[in-house]
């Protein structure tokens, strides 16, 4: 891609195939491809052309994209200010962590995508249950981003045209299912035809700055608050003990970049475990802070009753709300391709491991697949956005995937690494990383029965 210009995908080159094959080996890396060792590569012109900057900004878009709007009401299921922000911090540490660990094994096996580390380091049974985890999460996650759309433009269309919301609109320009087709297609599918997502830098920045004007407004609604709107009961403890374990999968949910981290180490220019320490420190900071003020802030200000996504709750009136529901779409327009990009990377290597191909010999026929599975994948996403509105009950059960990504893969690739390791005498650090792997995939497992049983529960007695 031509650098130095502010355009995305200018060149005509970024749509097309590449012809060098060691490009596209690095992309989507199948695990009977023979590579050369990752120093030699560095060595050439296959070096990523993202920065430590851009990359912060990257890993920031995938975590704020979709969980920034639920942390309100997480907080008010964890219980209260308190055990939400303590919450946060705990499972914080482990969060970057796993994002360490997962570039340290990518290092070593030479791999490129999220589920081709598992699958190096951990074996096919544990690669192929990745895989199909990630093909489940990122397709729901892609329909939650077109509904996410759809809700924000709902009250957006609401104040333009000074119509009563419940009424609804009677022209045909301003339906729901219209303005959510229009967007995705004249913005959602041209960012998710290209075959990197480097160039996602650009948008993320924007899309970075418009999360930090959404927790601005939602820190001052709460400062300076309008008269109609007044809080009803402020939880000060949690109802039951096991509703903080509820609050935990709206957390992975938010900070889990984790399917997109694979990717973006592999395009940076440097790609160091300890560069790569310092970038995900500074992204997750960041989003904490994000996290932490909309959570504590629009918790406060509606109590209990906050609704799952926050600016629902406020007036389609409200002229610096209305910028805010813009300002997340943008965010999820550029989110939606980042995790498009690792389902189609699933996709693509499902594909490689049956037809017994390497990626050396397929690379002609690269763009016309891509470009199959993109549209395929992005109209059935559409489709169930438009038929099926409401997928919070979806959205549930596979919520609890989400720790699975933080806890149990990054834990089982930990663990398989170091018992991979020969050595004479296993020294303290070596039992104590293993006893962190162990511990992680316990969390992970726990985290993802409960939630996920309670969630099937729910739905049952619904």
């Amino acid at each position: 891609m031509a650098q130095g210009t502010g355009s995305i995908n200018s060149d005509y080159k970024d749509w097309e195939w590449s012809d060098d094959a060691g490009e596209r080996a690095r992309l989507l890396q199948s695990p009977s491809v023979e590579t050369v060792p990752k120093n030699s590569e560095s060595q050439g012109s296959g070096l990523g052309a993202t920065s430590a900057l851009g990359a912060v900004f990257i890993v920031v878009n995938a975590a704020l994209g979709a969980g920034l709007l639920n942390f309100p009401a997480a907080f008010s299921m964890a219980g209260g200010v308190a055990a939400g922000i303590a919450l946060q911090m705990c499972m914080l540490i482990f969060i970057i962590g796993g994002l360490v660990i997962l570039a340290y094994c990518s290092q070593a096996s030479n791999e490129r995508t999220y589920q081709e580390v598992v699958w190096a380091v951990c074996g096919k049974v544990p690669g192929v249950l990745c895989e199909v985890a990630i093909a489940v999460y990122t397709f729901g996650t892609c329909i939650a981003f077109l509904i996410i759309i759809g809700d924000q433009e709902d009250k957006i269309i609401a104040a333009l045209v000074k119509e009563p919301e419940e009424v609804g609109s009677s022209r045909w320009y301003t339906d729901r299912k219209f303005t959510i087709s229009i967007t995705a297609f004249l913005l959602i599918l041209p960012l998710s035809i290209p075959k990197e997502i480097g160039f996602q830098k650009y948008a993320s920045s924007l899309s970075v700055i418009g999360t930090w004007y959404v927790t601005a407004v939602i820190i001052i609604k709460y400062i300076w608050p309008d008269k109609e709107l007044v809080p009803v009961e402020i939880p000060t403890s949690p109802s039951t003990w096991t509703a903080v374990f509820n609050a935990m999968p709206t957390i992975c949910f938010g900070f889990q970049c984790h399917v997109s981290s694979v990717p973006v180490f592999n395009s940076m220019k440097q790609p160091e475990v300890k560069t790569w320490g310092a970038v995900v420190t500074a992204a997750m900071v960041i989003a904490l802070f994000v996290y932490t003020g909309t959570g504590v802030c629009g918790f406060l200000t509606f109590g209990a009753g906050v609704e799952q996504d926050v600016l629902m709750s406020y007036p389609s009136n409200d002229i610096p709300v209305a910028l805010a529901r813009a300002f997340i779409i943008l965010c999820v327009l550029t989110s939606y391709p980042i995790l498009h990009f690792c389902g189609r990377a699933v996709l693509e290597g499902l594909w490689l491991r049956y037809t017994g191909v390497t990626v050396e010999e397929d690379v002609v026929r690269e763009r016309r697949r891509r470009l199959l599975q993109t549209i395929s994948w992005f109209l059935l996403t559409l489709l169930l956005a438009l038929f099926i509105p409401d997928i919070g009950k979806v959205i549930s059960v596979i919520g609890g995937l989400a720790a699975c990504f933080i806890f149990v893969f990054p834990g089982l690739c930990l663990i398989q690494a170091k018992l991979s390791e020969i050595q004479e005498t296993r020294a303290i650090s070596w039992w104590a990383q293993v006893s962190y792997g162990v511990f992680m995939v316990t969390l992970g497992a726990f985290i993802f029965g409960q939630t996920t049983a309670n969630a099937i529960f729910v739905d049952l007695t619904a």
